[in-house]
């Protein structure tokens, strides 16, 4: 006996390669397909429409296609209202809940689709019936720590659209769809440049500029560089570590970044104790705000973000030496924190660390524009496979990115 389903994608399907992926998807899990209507865009600002009916040998199998097509856009033809069941208890969801993707969703509830408010990646879906200001229906994403019980969850796929970001006619420079990829060969000038470009852009419509930092940026002497750029505005957020955060200090202090003197190499008497005393001289001023004010700390990243009121959230870690006063040491405190500058953002900065850029990864939206440069490939790569896939992915000295970045932002890019 075979099982059908009829589905329907629109939007540019085609130069997206959605379509291709859809097809693909039948093929590969074991389904077959057959296109009942297929109207092309023929100009740039026309769209696409497909409708076709999925095939399979069995139910589950038709339920794995239709799960993959679903992540790709397409949305059954005739939908039923999104499922819901009440979360049995606080932190508990039910079996079958719908886990979401990072990409713009909607849910289909009384009779209207509603946009999903805080779109990111595996969380559950809540609808509240009447949440929004007006009294109308309001849907939102939670993550599982902090479901309660009572909350209207999502379960299955029926009634929820997702809306894959689309490959822009006109091209999009360095933030083209999907242009991201790994390569150590891409003309890193040349991209750098776009990403200056990209950056006044942002700050110039008002927008919001995160950079997620790890210590091979004050290691490699890039530091300064970073500093000017949240001197000169262009950061309102920094996610960092307690690391980073340390060895920024230490430099301010000791003149040394876990215990070397970044312009000359040389390693000073006694100065692998350096990130420590940093750490006490902190503590003993009550934080890094207060070593400021004291003129303990009188320059550096930290310096800046604390002069110019940078957002900044320290996410600890268990290997931390203190920690610094300011280090979140919850982890569920620091993801939330974390969460709250991803949602605000419009163009993310990741700068030569795994667990932040993946951390702050999880958190974003599909259409939130992302730069995560390393000199290990091995980073964007776990960027991009844990599904952000509109990351650009550099792969080159942070010491070199830096520098180069701010002096093509702060100089208009001459």
């Amino acid at each position: 006996m075979t099982h059908s389903r009829t589905v329907e994608l629109e939007g540019h399907i085609i130069d997206s390669g959605t379509i291709q992926r859809c097809f693909g998807a039948v093929m590969d899990l074991g389904g077959s397909f057959d296109v009942e209507r297929f109207d092309v865009g023929k100009h740039e600002t026309e769209e696409s429409y497909c409708r076709l009916t999925v095939s399979a040998d069995d139910p589950e199998t038709l339920r794995d296609i239709l799960h993959e097509l679903h992540q790709n856009g397409a949305v059954l033809e005739d939908p039923s209202e999104v499922e819901l069941v009440a979360a049995p208890a606080d932190k508990v969801v039910p079996p079958d809940f719908y886990s979401t993707t990072n990409h713009p969703t909607e849910v289909l509830y009384d009779g209207e689709w509603i946009d999903v408010e805080r779109i990111e990646m595996d969380c559950a879906l809540v609808i509240d019936p009447e949440g929004a200001v007006d009294g109308s229906p309001r849907a939102y994403t939670k993550t599982l720590n902090a479901v309660e019980a009572g909350d209207l969850i999502a379960t299955d796929e029926s009634g929820i659209r997702v809306n894959p970001p689309e490959r822009p006619r006109s091209g999009g420079g360095a933030f083209g769809f999907m242009q991201g990829g790994v390569s150590a060969e891409r003309p890193s000038e040349s991209t750098i440049r776009e990403v200056a470009a990209e950056l006044r852009a942002v700050k110039e419509e008002g927008g919001n500029v995160m950079v997620v930092a790890g210590p091979a940026v004050i290691h490699s002497g890039a530091g300064d560089a970073l500093a000017d750029l949240v001197a000169g505005g262009y950061v309102d957020a920094l996610s960092a570590g307690n690391g980073f955060a340390t060895h920024d200090l230490e430099r301010s202090i000791y003149g040394t970044s876990l215990g070397m003197n970044v312009e000359t190499l040389e390693h000073p008497r006694k100065g692998h104790k350096h990130h420590i005393w940093t750490i006490s001289e902190i503590i003993r001023a009550g934080g890094v705000e207060a070593a400021v004010e004291e003129g303990i700390v009188t320059e550096g990243v930290m310096y800046e973000c604390v002069a110019n009121d940078v957002d900044t959230v320290l996410a600890g870690s268990i290997r931390d030496d203190g920690p610094l006063p300011d280090t979140v040491t919850d982890a569920v405190e620091a993801q939330n924190a974390i969460r709250e500058q991803a949602h605000d953002a419009d163009l993310v900065i990741m700068l030569a660390t795994l667990l932040h850029s993946v951390a702050v990864g999880n958190c974003l939206p599909s259409t939130t524009k992302t730069v995560c440069v390393d000199i290990d490939p091995a980073t964007v790569t776990q960027l991009l496979d844990r599904g952000s896939a509109q990351a650009i992915g550099m792969v080159t000295d942070i010491g070199t990115f830096v520098p180069t970045l701010a002096e093509f932002v702060l100089e208009g890019g001459e």
